[in-house]
């Protein structure tokens, strides 16, 4: 009866790790990268069809919008992805700044399928979760936006009266 025991111990056993690579292997198939635009041109062909997640700085004199086919195209700069460099290069809103105003900026254009959000416009940051083409154009699924210029006259305001 003791080796039965064994057996079945050593079958639940290598079906407990088969099951653990299984997962591991799906987990792998649907993850999302989340990469800056500087980072996504150097990965370039090799994350082509992937499920990526970037930021930018929205170059606004880029953006075009078709109403009629609910189809948004905008260019983005590259966005440093570190909170501690962008504190230290002044804030969110002079980075974003910076990043639209160089020229020597890689960056990326964008398709993105929907209603135009209200917060796109010039210096926004886009984060965006969508594909990679093989033509170098980010298909965006999913699109959120940060206006840090739209807040930053709200914000002594608020020091103020929190400070009372």
């Amino acid at each position: 009866m003791q080796p039965v025991k064994f057996i079945i111990g050593g079958v639940l056993i290598l079906a407990a790790v088969g099951l653990g690579f299984y997962s591991f292997s799906v987990t792998r198939q649907t993850a999302e990268y989340f990469m800056t635009v500087d980072e996504l041109i150097a990965e370039g062909q090799t994350v082509v069809g992937k499920n990526i997640r970037i930021s930018g700085a929205v170059i606004g004199d880029t953006i075009e919008y078709d109403a009629q086919s609910l189809t948004l195209k905008f260019t983005v700069a590259h966005v440093t992805g570190d909170n501690d460099e962008i504190e230290a290069q002044g804030g969110l809103a002079e980075v974003l700044h910076t990043a639209v105003t160089d020229p020597t900026r890689n960056h990326i254009d964008v398709v993105y399928e929907g209603v135009m959000p209200d917060l796109l416009r010039d210096e926004a940051q886009a984060i965006m979760t969508g594909t990679l083409h093989v033509d170098g154009t980010f298909y965006a699924e999913e699109l959120l936006l940060k206006c840090p210029t739209r807040y930053e006259e709200a914000v002594p305001g608020q020091v103020e009266q929190a400070s009372r």
